[in-house]
């Protein structure tokens, strides 16, 4: 491979000669730092050492990311780690495997061993790790049905819905790579940090005197973040929330709610853990600065001023609940049983919800979900305003044949594309398949057959412009609150078909998208787009074998899992993304939004943030037309900002608070204080991160608290020491462990 120096740009190999010109510049400068602007065609890429790696690493990262994601502090395996692992085996292989050439002069020749592990190779080998590295999220239904709702669910329909989801994404993406992915501009951040992996592991590099080389620096950090991983993990668990307000007065309520990083405000709450930093917002380092200000803009309005108000002032009883949960409630705070409110039929027992009362939710619980009404609308009206003419630009330059193409998109052309009609038939087969499931499965999955069109029809209308968020800022907008909505409102009562409805709409999409972000990794490393769809489509359905099957074994094997109200408190598997999914579950599907958030509940003027959603680009766009020699305003992103805060909860204010610091050293202090060093080591210090994060965490829970469940008990490990941060306020309310005002 070529070697390289401390240039920020990537070196030409000798064989191409010239210089760079203008036009072979990324306009992202990021790219441009990071992304190698040359390829060579004839490096091999699908081998026999990238099948058995690439199904391995597939398998592992599925089972482990399912069995991990029932834990009580879920924790999932990044594609990095597989990444990592298969190096030296790759090398190994191509080193001992015969050399042999099959069938000789034929053209069924092959080798099992065509010379050295290559990137390309590695790359692949990626992609199936990717597949399994992604948790399947039709499993919430399985979760949810059987082990909280505890009714029936036959392996066969769930087997179907699992597949159908995660493979219809691949209609969305091939419908819309023309705007996603050969663009220059959608430049998915993310994919910056594999890159600069995959760069640091293969690329030859001259060691300039005091420093290191990426590969050197790579390792430094898995080897110090694996030691250092003992202590937030095993050793002294409290500094994964650090939140020193509480010890000022551990028995006031007040202090305890503004304290508290897990349940409460998290003011001056912070993590000194890698887990906790990037648990819920992916790795801050690979954040642009511009992304990671909004969402810390849109933070501060929601935890530091909107919820303490609401708070304060008793906006929908507020003090009668915790001033952060995801919990459901009667009127008088205890916890409401939502087995009493469904009947024989599994769906909504009217008689019995009238008897019982309504559904009542934390009133930053509540907020929440208008933000995310907002973000829904803000989405489709920012990317109207600011990128409308650019996609209309680009329809028209598909048809003409005429777009401008940057130098990744030039290099992509010695390849053969993937033809339209491959997504298409893979679209109209999976549709013809949730079709048959929903219509001879219908007491199980509740969904009609035009409940699944119109699903699509959702997903269809909002990948391009939630694509395009996503695709710029490292921040996904979420469908899920919209597709929820919908159906509960058009078809309520029944629980199964809304979450259903759900995942065809909203998972599909992120299924797509995810599929086009990997799409556009094989475009920066100049993968044969046909040998990426090669091993998506197996990487998908081999996952979503081995997510189902683990899932499915698990709910057998341990006793009461989930089930928070028969767990000991303790417990290793309260599954709190489950539990969260199972709550929306009843709020939209069981019991319906017009009993919540129409004229039948509580929380009816929640709607207007749909409105509020729209004005609100539309006030920046008008303010950057205004003020255009203000820059900085065409950076106030509202998606970001109002949808900054969709992963609460589960995620609460440490994940925030410490993502937030972390991200504004790197995107902004390191990054123009020293951008060259910037440049050579931020990505390859978060692929390191995330690694060396991953292994120790695994290495613990299977070697200590898993099997033999050797735990430390000493202050350090008894939490954040806010014991009284969820109890409520109002006058007369009787929890136990609280105070009674």
């Amino acid at each position: 491979m070529a070697e390289t120096e401390m240039n920020i740009t990537p070196p030409i190999p000798e064989m191409e000669e010239q210089e760079l010109e203008d036009d072979d510049r990324c306009p992202i400068k990021q790219v441009d730092m990071t992304v190698p602007k040359t390829d060579d065609p004839n490096i091999p890429v699908v081998t026999f050492r990238m099948w058995v790696l690439g199904l391995v690493a597939c398998v592992l990262l599925s089972f482990v990311n399912q069995f991990m994601w029932y834990r009580s502090n879920p924790m999932s395996l990044s594609s990095i780690s597989a990444q990592i692992a298969v190096v030296p085996i790759g090398h190994l292989m191509a080193r001992t495997i015969t050399k042999r050439v099959f069938f000789k002069g034929t053209k069924f020749e092959f080798s099992l061993n065509p010379g050295p592990f290559t990137i390309k190779e590695h790359v692949l080998i990626t992609i199936f790790a990717n597949s399994g590295a992604g948790t399947v999220y039709a499993t919430h239904i399985l979760t949810a049905v059987k082990l909280l709702y505890k009714k029936k669910l036959d392996f066969l329909p769930a087997l179907i819905v699992m597949v159908t989801t995660q493979v219809l994404g691949f209609g969305w993406a091939g419908i819309f790579r023309k705007y996603l992915v050969e663009p220059a501009e959608m430049w998915w951040p993310s994919n910056m940090v594999q890159v600069s992996l995959f760069r640091a592991l293969h690329e030859k590099e001259k060691r300039s005197k005091g420093s290191m080389t990426r590969t050197q620096f790579f390792l430094v950090t898995v080897v110090c973040i694996f030691a250092y991983g003992l202590l937030p993990n095993y050793l002294f668990t409290l500094i994964t929330c650090f939140s020193w307000v509480c010890w000022i007065n551990s028995k006031s309520v007040l202090v305890n709610q503004i304290g508290s990083g897990y349940y409460g405000l998290g003011i001056g709450s912070f993590g000194i853990d890698w887990s906790t930093i990037s648990a819920y917002l992916g790795s801050p380092l690979a954040s642009p600065w511009f992304a990671t200000a909004n969402v810390a803009v849109g933070f501060v309005l929601v935890m530091y001023v909107m919820t303490p108000v609401c708070y304060w002032l008793n906006v929908y009883k507020a003090k009668t609940f915790p001033i952060y949960s995801q919990d459901l409630f009667l009127s008088n705070g205890m916890p409401y049983d939502i087995h009493k409110i469904v009947n024989s039929k599994f769906q909504l027992d009217e008689e019995a919800y009238a008897k019982i009362g309504r559904v009542n939710l934390s009133t930053f619980f509540a907020m929440t979900y208008g933000l995310g009404f907002a973000t829904l609308t803000a989405t489709v009206v920012h990317v109207f305003l600011f990128n409308g003419r650019d996609i209309l630009n680009l329809t028209k330059g598909a048809f003409r044949g005429s777009r401008k193409i940057d130098v990744h998109a030039r290099l992509m052309k010695a390849y053969k594309q993937v033809p339209t009609w491959w997504f298409l038939v893979l679209l109209v087969l999976n549709l013809v398949l949730i079709i048959f499931a929903v219509e001879h499965y219908k007491e199980s999955l509740q969904l009609p057959w035009w409940g699944v069109l119109f699903a699509c029809g959702l997903a269809l209308f909002f990948t391009l412009p939630i694509g395009i968020i996503t695709a710029t800022t490292n921040q996904m907008p979420g469908l899920n609150i919209l597709t929820e909505y919908i159906m509960g409102y058009i078809y309520p009562g029944r629980p199964v078909a809304n979450m259903c409805f759900k995942v065809y709409g909203y998972i599909s999409m992120t299924q797509g998208l995810f599929l086009i972000q990997d799409f556009k990794l094989g475009h920066y490393m100049k993968i044969p787009p046909r040998s990426m769809f090669m091993a998506q489509v197996v990487g998908a359905l081999v996952s979503v074998a081995v997510y189902t099957g683990t899932a499915w074994w698990m709910m057998g094997s341990i006793d009461n899992l989930c089930d928070v109200s028969l767990l000991p408190a303790d417990s290793k598997w309260k599954c709190p993304m489950d539990n969260t999914f199972f709550n929306a579950s009843v709020i939209w599907g069981l019991v319906g939004p017009r009993r919540i958030f129409g004229e039948l509940g509580e929380y009816a003027k929640v709607n207007w943030f749909f409105l509020a959603g729209a004005i609100l680009p539309f006030l920046v766009w008008v303010l950057q037309k205004v003020f255009s020699k203000q820059k900085w305003i065409r950076l106030i992103n509202m998606p970001v900002l109002l949808g900054s805060t969709a992963m609460m909860p589960p995620a609460s204010s440490v994940n925030f608070t410490s993502w937030i610091i972390v991200g504004f050293l790197s995107g902004f202090v390191i990054y123009r204080s020293r951008p060259k060093l910037w440049g050579r080591y931020n990505y390859v210090l978060s692929g390191g991160l995330d690694a060396g994060t991953a292994f120790v965490s695994v290495l613990v829970f299977y070697s200590l608290q898993y099997a033999k469940d050797i735990g430390l008990e000493w202050w350090g490990n008894n939490g954040e020491g806010c014991p009284l941060a969820t109890c409520p306020t109002a006058k007369g309310i009787v929890v136990d462990g609280c105070p009674v005002f």
